[in-house]
């Protein structure tokens, strides 16, 4: 991007990952739900097995 008239930001560009979750929230927090089991199951299981 260029320098021009003192704006060194693209006011048109928009980063898709930080954007708020609009539609289909129900989705999402399954999503993040099962992440986090997976996360403690594995952390458990190492745990438990002394992998």
């Amino acid at each position: 991007m260029a320098y021009q008239q003192g704006h060194w930001q693209d006011e048109s560009w928009r980063d898709t990952m930080v954007d708020q979750v609009v539609a289909d929230n129900g989705a999402y927090v399954t999503g993040w739900t099962i992440s986090g089991i997976a996360v403690i199951g594995t952390i458990v299981a190492v745990w438990l097995l002394g992998i």
